[in-house]
């Protein structure tokens, strides 16, 4: 990874720094214990997706405010851009997926761009189904993926295939029989950060 590209440890960090916090501090208003905010700030712990999102939630804040630079202007401009590649992506690991955030510089964003690589090879190695708000599109790059949904029959996708579906249901992704890991392009939106432009806005807290 690009040494120009921040950890998820480094903007933990950043972000305690802009609100004048201290560990203590922020373990109050995110809900997460000091020691587990120490590892993540020391990058010898991350956070999942949904652990991610909760903590959006109980800052008040977008996801993509959580991995935002400080030097950026809040206000977010009109035609701006951003070019994104895996080695300035925010890498993310967890035991089941490895998550490179795309365009992480950009507050504000409509849309939360991922490669997602999944490892899970079954429901009891995954655990718990994810859920959070929004909606979901997964491209499979390579590979192939079976998606579990609390209220359909599982499905396998192989490379160029795509499913598209409501976030909130509860879902996970595992890699199909035959292998070992499969590449993902995810981008999640929100349906209901802002109440009239709604689909102009991304996960946020309520």
């Amino acid at each position: 990874m690009s040494v120009n590209s921040p950890t998820l440890g480094v903007l933990m960090r950043s972000l305690r720094s802009r609100k004048g916090w201290t560990l203590k501090e922020m373990s109050v208003e995110s809900g997460i214990p000091v020691s587990t905010l120490s590892k993540v700030e020391h990058d010898r712990l991350t956070l999942s997706y949904d652990k991610l999102y909760q903590l959006s939630q109980r800052l008040g804040m977008r996801m993509s405010e959580l991995f935002a630079e400080e030097s950026e202007d809040p206000v977010a401009p009109t035609a701006r851009r951003s070019l994104g590649d895996l080695q300035h992506a925010v890498r993310v690991e967890t035991p089941n997926y490895d998550y490179h955030y795309l365009c992480a510089e950009l507050r504000r964003k409509r849309m939360i761009p991922v490669i997602a690589k999944v490892r899970a090879k079954t429901a009891k190695q995954f655990g718990s189904l994810t859920h959070h708000s929004g909606e979901e599109f997964s491209y499979v790059l390579k590979g192939s993926v079976m998606i579990n949904t609390e209220f359909y029959d599982p499905v396998v996708l192989h490379e160029g295939q795509s499913i598209y579906f409501d976030s909130s249901m509860g879902h996970a992704y595992l890699t199909a029989e035959g292998c070992e890991e499969a590449l993902l392009l995810t981008v999640m939106s929100s349906a209901d950060e802002e109440q009239v432009q709604a689909l102009l806005s991304q996960h946020a807290g309520e």
